[in-house]
């Protein structure tokens, strides 16, 4: 992973953790201080600066003045809050709950449905960049170059559009340095940046969850130009050629009644599938994520494309595994377990492979 992203990059968020006081009054005695973290990509940014000598490193909505160890407002001189630099290790981090908690599919419309082994997100993609079926990066590396760019003009547009620019350039430079570097090292720089705690996953996942639900349809067909380059490295992976197999992965969730309920008729009916629309981020490490959620999705991998992270992500104890866009799941079971007061919710994955999708995009497979 070290020639895919800058050796600073990585040993930055290994070794230091820059930390904000979040209490409502950040200046009171009278209570004990709440510290809170930084962005994955904020923290880089911050670093840097530090490391550099800066007076002052420059975010969205704040700067970091080194003098004083002041978080600033951009707008307001009066709006401060103290910073601290930690030095620790990233293995002591527990899982992520928002990465791996929130809802792997959206259950306002039938679990995403069926629609062959690709995305229809990734079909679309390809369409809007005129791309032929064997025309991908991994087969045709002259149009590596021109997928960088777009990709990192996506990131960026979408960035300033949830004014997160300083973060969108920060992640849009660090693609950009990898435009003469071959398709193995830019995938590893598509997975680092997708395993960072930033807007890029979060935006990401949450345009793609949509796809299948009509009332949204043009809110995820609206982002493909932005989103759609990046994501079409992402998922266009060289090092993972062979799906998986027999495998058990973990998710935690919160679930309502009705959502639950939602999965109880789903296992009533053995030939009924859904499927994963976004990059679904889950754990090969059953009690991690069973830490948080009142449900955890046990889920029994029979062949299907993941990925494994754990070598490639900055939070390798997490032990995450992710499942690509388009595998189709059938819920086997649904029960609810009294010994750690959660619903599990068992799960089979499998690629279900469709004649329109595999004439489409079958070079993936050879």
């Amino acid at each position: 992973m070290a020639e895919a992203i800058s050796t600073t990059s990585k040993n930055s968020l290994k070794c230091v953790e820059w930390m904000w006081q979040a209490n409502s009054n950040p200046w009171s005695d009278s209570e004990p201080a709440k510290w809170n973290h930084y962005s994955d990509v904020e923290n880089l940014i911050i670093e840097r600066a530090y490391s550099n000598k800066e007076t002052r490193a420059v975010l969205d909505d704040y700067y970091i003045d080194f003098t004083q160890n002041r978080q600033i407002s951009n707008t307001d001189d009066y709006k401060e809050r103290p910073v601290k630099r930690v030095v620790r290790k990233r293995e002591d981090k527990h899982l992520r709950e928002e990465r791996f908690v929130d809802l792997p599919v959206s259950t306002g419309r039938s679990f995403g449905g069926e629609y062959g082994w690709v995305s229809p997100f990734i079909i679309e993609v390809r369409r809007d960049l005129k791309l032929e079926p064997e025309e991908l990066p991994s087969k045709k590396p002259e149009m590596i170059p021109m997928l960088i760019e777009k990709a990192a003009q996506g990131i960026i547009k979408e960035g300033k559009f949830i004014r997160k620019e300083e973060e969108a350039k920060e992640l849009a430079n660090m693609l950009l340095e990898q435009k003469t570097n071959g398709i193995k090292q830019i995938w590893q720089c598509c997975v680092y940046m997708y395993s960072l705690e930033s807007f890029l996953y979060k935006t990401l996942n949450a345009t793609m969850r949509l796809v299948g639900d009509k009332e949204h349809e043009h809110v995820w067909r609206s982002k493909i130009r932005t989103l759609g380059p990046f994501c079409l490295l992402l998922w266009d992976d060289p090092c993972n050629k062979k799906a998986t197999i027999y495998k058990t992965l973990y998710r935690g969730a919160n679930l309502n009644k009705q959502q639950i309920a939602k999965y109880e008729e789903m296992a009533k009916n053995p030939d009924e599938y859904g499927s994963f629309q976004a990059f679904t981020s889950c754990s090969r490490n059953r009690q991690k994520a069973e830490e948080f959620g009142n449900t955890l999705f046990i889920m029994e991998v029979e062949i299907a494309f993941t990925a494994n992270l754990a070598g490639l992500s900055e939070y390798p104890s997490e032990e995450e595994e992710l499942i690509t866009p388009g595998v189709s799941f059938r819920v086997t079971k649904v029960k609810f377990d009294q010994k750690i007061n959660k619903h599990l919710i068992y799960m089979t994955l499998r690629q279900r492979f469709s004649k329109n999708s595999t004439s489409l995009i079958f070079s993936v497979i050879d």
